[in-house]
């Protein structure tokens, strides 16, 4: 945000004007679209827009402020919606002047660390070079510290990212992503990123009932529907596949989804005849019930 951003008055400072013109209240409102649920992870993250604003304001009005910590930890179960939250921050930081390009850059440990002496150095600093002005989003990052491997080059990874992360702040921020439990002992075993982190968010795993409106959200915006047999069967689904291993909460009801229109598709074609154009978007119980889930087996 620049300084003719700043809404000045005869009595102070208008902050609905410098709210407006600071760009942010349309990515606030992508992100609760886009978003079921996560109540606590919106919230944050408007409380964490409104401190960046504020101390903007602060700095325009000559105020001595210290430049504001950006790094953040995003931790939680796989399809919690870390990715999205990260691509909508990167937008806030932008619009509010703390990055010059507002680009998300992802990696993870394959990007970053090499499988031989003098390989990790080149991949980190063209990672890092692609984020600059941006935001470096590391999926998993506890897969960079592995200590049992005393020959493993993530350590070399780490101390490059602690390096930009303190030096070149002004110009990157760096968000850590993954589960819980492991992030937490990624950070014991690696001070140096706590300590550099301001805004630790946890990404709760979904209900049941918002799994189910985010399954309506995308048979709709996929054109299909369900019939009142198959959302009840698919809730059924959902019940099951949630108590079972590799469960990922918004992807696997995506990825539920996307074998739920194969078999759909395969169910018209071995019918033949003549269909009505609306059974083509129609999803019935039996292309859910064909689910390995309810026989106890696991969807991937």
């Amino acid at each position: 945000m620049t300084t003719n951003h700043v809404q000045s008055t005869a009595t102070g400072i208008d902050l609905d004007a410098a709210f407006q013109a600071s760009n942010i209240q349309p990515v606030l409102a992508e992100l609760e679209r886009e978003l079921v649920g996560l109540e606590p992870v919106k919230t944050r993250i408007r409380e964490i827009a409104s401190l960046l604003l504020i101390a903007r304001l602060r700095e325009q009005s000559g105020m001595a402020t210290e430049r504001p910590s950006l790094h953040m930890s995003f931790t939680g179960r796989p399809g919690t919606g870390k990715t999205t939250v990260a691509i909508r921050m990167a937008k806030i930081l932008h619009h509010l002047g703390y990055v010059r390009k507002g680009h998300l850059v992802v990696a993870t440990r394959d990007d970053l660390v090499g499988q031989y002496v003098g390989h990790t150095a080149p991949k980190t600093k063209e990672v890092l070079k692609r984020a600059m002005g941006g935001v470096l989003f590391i999926d998993e990052a506890y897969y960079l510290y592995r200590p049992e491997n005393e020959r493993d080059y993530g350590q070399e990874a780490i101390e490059m990212l602690l390096q930009v992360m303190e030096n070149q702040r002004d110009d990157l921020v760096v968000i850590l992503a993954g589960y819980k439990e492991r992030m937490d002992v990624f950070f014991q075993s690696n001070p140096g990123f706590r300590s550099r982190i301001a805004h630790h968010i946890e990404f709760p795993d979904y209900t049941l009932d918002e799994l189910l409106t985010i399954a309506d959200l995308m048979v709709q915006q996929q054109m299909y529907r369900f019939d009142g047999d198959a959302r009840a069967a698919f809730a059924e689904y959902l019940e099951l596949r949630m108590r079972q291993p590799y469960f990922s909460n918004a992807r696997s009801v995506r990825n539920a989804l996307d074998r739920i229109k194969l078999r759909q598709a395969s169910r018209l074609l071995r019918q033949g005849g003549t269909i009505a154009p609306d059974e083509l978007s129609r999803i019935d119980a039996a292309d859910v019930r064909q689910s390995r889930v309810f026989q106890g087996g696991i969807d991937k």
